[in-house]
């Protein structure tokens, strides 16, 4: 069906190739789990240990829980596990964020930009240069990013206009050093992040047990809660 948004991405000749190549498979993998082509909701998430992008989808405008349709590994990192506190630290961001960005013609083929620095971040992180420009492209270098190849960032991009195109306004990215869990989190309990850690375990096991998105906040000391 005509639409404004996906009528205009597909006027750059990256996106119009991806669709030709990416579009029919993705018809045919929403069906095949229950989620209407037409009418995609998506969520990701990405784990830096194991280095795995997670694609989850379901319907638009029902209550049925997200399922996890596709994985992309992550083919390039920098930085270690813990959060992004400072402009060229290297750091990957940890935390939950959103997708404010569609970008056709990349210097890394394609690209979604995340909204780094989030609200948390912002009373986190440096006051004067907290960074910024984190998105997921393609390629397998990266300085802070999430790569997920070309071929990989074509089938995200596809989706990502499709979700979007269908009216989903906010798209949802929570990234993560590892699984949550306690036994992870009691292995590195020396870790100077683990305080950072168990603040974001909360959104991690909402999701987790429910696969429904938790409703998040920030309090005054850029904590995250769910309620």
């Amino acid at each position: 069906m005509p639409n404004a948004f996906r009528d205009e991405q597909q006027r750059f000749p990256r996106v119009r190739a991806a669709y030709e190549r990416t579009w029919p498979g993705w018809r045919l993998l929403l069906t095949a789990h229950g989620v209407d082509p037409k009418q995609p909701e998506i969520f990701l998430r990405a784990f830096k240990v194991g280095r795995q992008l997670e694609v989850w989808a379901r319907t638009r405008a029902t209550a049925t829980p997200f399922v996890l349709i596709r994985t992309f590994y992550i083919a390039g990192t920098s930085g270690t596990l813990g959060p992004k506190r400072r402009e060229g630290d290297g750091q990957v961001p940890e935390g939950f964020y959103q997708l404010d960005r569609f970008n056709p013609t990349s210097a890394y083929h394609l690209s979604l930009g995340l909204n780094y620095p989030n609200a948390s971040d912002l009373y986190q992180s440096d006051i004067q240069h907290p960074g910024g420009d984190i998105f997921i492209h393609g390629s397998n270098v990266t300085v802070g990013c999430l790569p997920i190849t070309d071929a990989g960032m074509e089938e995200l991009y596809v989706l990502a206009v499709e979700a979007r195109a269908a009216g989903q306004d906010t798209i949802g990215v929570h990234i993560f050093p590892f699984p949550l869990t306690s036994e992870n989190l009691t292995a590195r309990r020396n870790s100077a992040h683990v305080v950072f850690w168990q603040n974001l375990r909360a959104g991690y096991l909402f999701f987790e047990q429910t696969h429904q998105l938790p409703h998040l906040t920030t309090d005054a000391r850029g904590a995250y809660s769910v309620r």
